[in-house]
C-alpha cells in the first residue's frame, strides 16, 4: 500500500480504506537523506513488518544505550550475554525500557514479561534486587503484578538510528499527557527504523509505524478497543502473510477491533514467477471464515533501509489479490 506524505490526521481513526492514510511529515531537524524521510517520500508501506516474537522481556534500564543496548548500557555486562542466551533459548525478545525524558528518579529496577499470544495477552511487572537476579527468576509469567492499562513502548534508540530518537522521543514525552490511560516507556530497537516513529502496544503486540503528532490517534483507538489501522504495521508473532491478509481484510470489512479476524491457517500457493510468493490465509470472521490471498515480491528499486545501512537493499512488498468467504 503506497502512501504519500500527508498532513496529520484530524478526522476519524479509521479513514476510508480507499483513501491514502495520513502520515507524519518529515521533521525539520532530520536531514532529507535520513531513512525515515526517504521512506515517507517514497510511500514505503509498513504493512506486515511486525517482528515474530510472541513473548517479550522488558528490562528497565535508564541512562544511555549504545547500538547494542543490552551490552552497551549501565546494565551489568557480566549478566548481559547470559541474559541474551537465556532469552534465545526461551524464544523471547529483550527490550530495554526507560521512562520518557530520562527521569532517573523514577527508576525502580522494574522488569516484565509480556505474552502477546491470542487469548493469553498479559504484561506482568516485577522488581529485581540486581541484574543477576533476572537469571534466577522465572520468565513464564507466574510472578509479577498484571498491568491494567495498555503498555506503549516507543522506540527512541538513537544510537541504532537517528530517526528513532528524533521522531520517537517527542512522541514518548507527549503520550502520557495525551488524555488516556497508558503506561508509556521509551524502548530499544524495535526494527523498521525507516518507519519511525515506531510503537508497540502491549499486551497485544500491535506494532505501529510512522505515528504522527502526539500519538492521540493510537490512544483514542485503543481506548475504544480498536486498532489504529492507518498506522498499523502488524501484530507481532504472526507470519508476515497473516499480517498482510489481516490488514487488508480489516480495511475491506471495516473490522477494527483489537481481536478481530484472528488467523486460522496460512497456506502457500504456487509461485507465478521467480521471487514472487503467494499465500492463502484463512481468518476467523464474525459471520464465518474469510479467505484472503496475498502476494509478496521484492521491491523494484533498492534503497538504504536504515540510516546506517552500508549499501542499498531491496525489501518485500505485500499486495492483496482476493478476499471471499470460506
Amino acid at each position: 500500500m503506497a502512501t504519500p506524505v500527508g498532513p496529520e490526521p484530524t478526522g476519524p481513526v479509521h479513514p476510508d480504506p480507499g483513501s491514502p492514510a495520513p502520515r507524519s511529515t518529515p521533521a525539520g531537524r532530520l536531514d532529507p537523506a535520513r531513512c525515515s524521510v526517504q521512506a515517507l517520500l517514497r510511500g514505503d508501506s509498513p504493512v506486515a513488518t511486525a517482528p515474530p516474537a510472541r513473548r517479550w522481556l522488558l528490562v528497565e534500564q535508564p541512562g544511555p544505550w549504545g547500538r547494542d543496548a543490552l551490552l552497551e548500557s549501565r546494565f551489568d555486562r557480566r549478566v548481559a550475554s547470559r541474559l541474551a542466551a537465556r532469552a534465545r533459548e526461551l524464544g523471547m525478545r529483550i527490550q530495554l525500557v526507560r521512562r520518557p525524558g530520562e527521569r532517573l528518579s523514577d527508576a525502580g529496577r522494574r522488569w516484565a514479561v509480556a505474552d502477546t499470544t491470542p487469548g493469553r495477552e498479559t504484561v506482568r511487572w516485577s522488581t529485581r534486587a540486581d541484574d543477576a537476579e533476572l537469571l534466577q527468576l522465572p520468565w513464564d509469567g507466574s510472578i509479577g503484578e498484571p498491568t491494567q492499562v495498555p503498555t506503549y513502548l516507543v522506540c527512541t534508540h538513537g544510537a541504532h538510528d537517528v530517526c528513532c530518537a528524533v521522531r520517537g522521543r517527542p512522541l514518548a514525552r507527549a503520550l502520557p499527557a495525551a488524555g488516556a490511560a497508558a503506561d508509556v516507556w521509551e524502548t530499544s530497537h524495535l526494527g523498521g527504523d525507516r518507519f519511525a516513529a515506531n510503537v508497540v502496544v502491549l499486551p497485544w503486540g500491535l506494532v505501529y509505524g510512522q505515528v504522527p503528532g502526539d500519538g492521540q490517534v493510537l490512544l483514542d483507538a485503543h481506548s475504544a478497543g480498536q486498532v489504529a489501522w492507518a498506522f498499523l504495521r502488524g501484530r507481532a508473532g504472526l507470519a508476515p502473510a497473516a499480517q498482510a491478509a489481516q490488514h487488508h481484510a480489516r480495511g475491506e470489512l471495516g473490522l477494527f477491533g483489537v481481536g478481530d479476524l484472528p488467523p486460522r491457517r496460512v497456506r502457500g500457493l504456487p509461485s507465478p514467477a521467480p521471487g514472487i510468493e503467494r499465500f492463502e490465509v484463512t481468518l476467523a470472521g464474525p459471520d464465518g471464515d474469510v479467505v484472503v490471498s496475498v502476494e509478496s515480491r521484492l521491491s523494484a528499486e533498492s534503497h538504504r533501509l536504515t540510516c546506517a545501512a552500508p549499501q542499498p537493499g531491496h525489501w518485500r512488498t505485500w499486495h492483496p489479490l482476493a478476499l471471499h468467504p470460506a
